[in-house]
């Protein structure tokens, strides 16, 4: 059985336009947020350690999300990853979005771990990689 990695977060002002309702540009901010946090949390591959330590990075390499609903400031946001597929040196994710139960967005998500000094990408490394197979759930593709 394949573990979910979950996240949840408040809507703040900084997130939304005038009227209150979340500004689509912040929901990117949020997905690399909960990509950033899966790596801490749950990989022990925290971003600080790789991009200043070692000089490697995970740049997005395609997104596409599908919006469902409108969020509004104050609103409780869970989200939920999987991981659809390792590559040699890439990750898709599925990240879904919803607030009390309802959807608000599905995003597929692809991630190049990546030589900063080069702009080359890189194979994962044994650690991260072993981690990150047990949130594999083969049924989304």
């Amino acid at each position: 059985m394949s573990k979910v990695f979950t996240h949840n977060r408040q809507v703040e002002f900084n997130h939304c336009d005038p009227a209150g309702i979340v500004f689509y540009p912040r929901y990117f901010e949020m997905i690399s947020s909960v990509c950033e946090r899966f790596f801490s949390d749950a990989v022990d591959f925290s971003w600080a350690g790789t991009v200043m330590k070692q000089g490697y990075g995970t740049p997005m390499g395609n997104i596409e999300v599908r919006f469902h609903a409108a969020s509004r400031l104050e609103d409780w946001l869970d989200f939920s990853l999987n991981i659809k597929k390792i590559g040699n040196a890439s990750v898709t994710f599925l990240i879904t979005c919803s607030c009390a139960g309802q959807p608000r967005f599905t995003c597929t998500a692809t991630l190049v771990y990546a030589n900063i000094a080069t702009n080359a990408s890189h194979p994962w490394p044994d650690a991260p990689r072993a981690a990150m197979q047990h949130y594999i759930t083969p049924s989304l593709d």
